[in-house]
């Protein structure tokens, strides 16, 4: 079972292509024969957690993609590591403003994601896609989910997960001057990457650092 989550629209955007992308990428999947759903979650510190713990206990999925949206990248994101901390610069759709409060309290610094990320980056590359591995998720609520996901995942020995930012869609980029590519491509990247960490026990040797 493969669960994706997406986000609705924030920061004043009328869309959020993570949710548009994690819908499509579950219809696909179903039509490859694969169990897979997909959950809308609230852009909201602390309520995204508890959605995506219900889900977790509603579809005991094997497979977790969290998906957010990164306006500006202009790649698909595959993100590498959790941290700790909430530092919002702007407010979430509830007006929280966490500032320099952890995610969870006593917690670990880090998690890092459990899924191959640079098997799941050739694979995406191969579908000619842009795409990356990232060493930040943020400090918003993507970073506070992924993290919430990886702590919840401790109790869930056997459930692998990470998180996947995506740019703009082509309108919002288009509208905002800024890189964007089409919901059809964030889609199809999901489903190579939940396909890949379903095929993948070990990730590739490969480089993909960064030196900023």
């Amino acid at each position: 079972m493969i669960l994706l989550t997406g986000f609705e629209p924030f920061g004043g955007e009328s869309t959020n292509p993570s949710w548009h992308a994690a819908q499509r990428a579950a219809e696909l999947l179903v039509a490859l024969g694969l169990d897979a759903a997909a959950v809308e979650v609230p852009c909201v510190f602390g309520r995204s957690i508890e959605v995506l713990e219900a889900a977790l206990g509603q579809f005991e999925p094997d497979i977790v993609l969290c998906v957010g949206q990164a306006g500006g990248r202009g790649s698909v994101s595959l993100e590498r590591v959790a941290i700790n901390v909430d530092d919002a610069r702007i407010p979430d759709n509830a007006g929280l403003q966490p500032i320099d409060e952890p995610v969870v309290a006593a917690g670990p610094a880090a998690y890092f994601s459990t899924l191959p990320i640079k098997a799941c980056r050739e694979a995406v590359a191969g579908l000619g896609v842009p795409v990356e591995v990232s060493q930040t998720a943020g400090t918003y609520v993507c970073n506070h989910l992924f993290y919430g996901l990886m702590d919840l995942l401790q109790d869930r020995r056997g459930i692998r997960g990470g998180f996947i930012h995506v740019p703009f869609s082509t309108e919002q980029g288009s509208a905002h001057g800024q890189p964007g590519i089409t919901v059809e491509a964030m889609a199809a990247a999901l489903v190579a990457i939940a396909t890949t960490t379903a095929e993948t026990a070990l990730d590739a040797r490969i480089t993909a650092g960064a030196e900023h």
